[in-house]
């Protein structure tokens, strides 16, 4: 008995031996470092401090001025913009790219997605460009409408580089939300369409009372990877703006790298590392139990 014990703890040995210090042993050490300064133990002073400093929510410019407005805060913002719009906007392309229905959709589709794709400091890029006065085609748009204040490079001002970065990172998440919701799509039978078709349900009807509920599940993986990858967006904010201007765009990953690079404050980036790992836990934790 005691060998067929053992035997799942082999199995698990050469994960567990990578595990230890790649993951379990940095992790341990950045809460260690986060209640330290200078070789000696603050408690929770840098936890105070870091909560406290305007880098993470500037309660003197929040929400009467304009940014920079507190990394915290934007990655509120974000999430807020971000999360909803990607949402719906995937669910929508998802219901008119029906393979049954359009032709062509998988081309489509594979357009679409290409956002996934990409290296996301390509991404980074591709937004910068898009927000970029005379070249990108945002700033046309508008000035082409008339509306002047809008005709400028977004990712150079305080009160527009954060909505650039966003809008951007939409285009980049949506082909997620639209192929997860493509593939709830096509499992639900069609039985249920027909049944509701003969009862003299209609569109919108059959949406309401047939295809949103079926697609709860789908909907909770959405939202829970969608605000997993609001908090700890990265690479697109520092290469479309490196949290600027002024830090008007700084998210919690580039504050983290912030006091880790620039400042060489090891202890206020673990705290900032601290607290970015509690927040994404909640999605995570509120994901496992929805799926129990």
């Amino acid at each position: 008995m005691r060998r067929h014990f053992l035997i799942p703890f082999f199995f698990l040995l050469p994960a567990l031996l990578l595990m230890i210090p790649f993951v379990i042993y940095p992790v341990f050490k950045t809460i260690y470092l986060s209640f330290f300064l200078n070789d000696k133990f603050v408690g929770l002073e840098n936890y105070k401090h870091v909560l406290l400093s305007p880098d993470i929510i500037n309660l003197e410019r929040f929400p009467t001025k304009s940014p920079p407005w507190g990394s915290l805060v934007n990655n509120a913002i974000f999430i807020l913009i971000h999360l909803p719009i990607t949402l719906f906007l995937g669910l929508g392309l998802a219901l008119l790219l029906r393979k049954e229905e359009v032709k062509g959709s998988s081309i489509i589709k594979s357009i679409i997605f290409l956002g996934m794709v990409i290296p996301m400091i390509v991404g980074g890029l591709i937004t910068r460009f898009l927000f970029e006065q005379g070249a990108g085609v945002v700033p046309s748009i508008f000035g082409a409408l008339g509306i002047k204040s809008l005709d400028i490079t977004w990712t150079a001002y305080p009160q527009t580089a954060l909505f650039a970065v966003i809008l951007g990172s939409i285009w980049i998440w949506t082909g997620f939300s639209m192929l997860m919701y493509s593939a709830g799509l096509a499992s639900i039978p069609r039985d249920y369409y027909e049944a509701a078709l003969i009862d003299g349900a209609s569109r919108f009807q059959i949406f309401r009372h047939v295809t949103w509920p079926l697609l709860k599940p789908i909907t909770t993986v959405v939202v829970a990877m969608t605000l997993l990858w609001d908090l700890k967006i990265f690479d697109v904010v520092y290469v479309a703006t490196g949290g600027g201007p002024g830090g008007a765009s700084m998210v919690l990953a580039l504050q983290m790298w912030d006091y880790f690079a620039r400042e060489l404050n090891y202890n206020y980036a673990a705290v900032v590392a601290v607290l970015l790992t509690a927040l994404t836990l909640v999605p995570a934790i509120w994901l496992l139990k929805r799926r129990e």
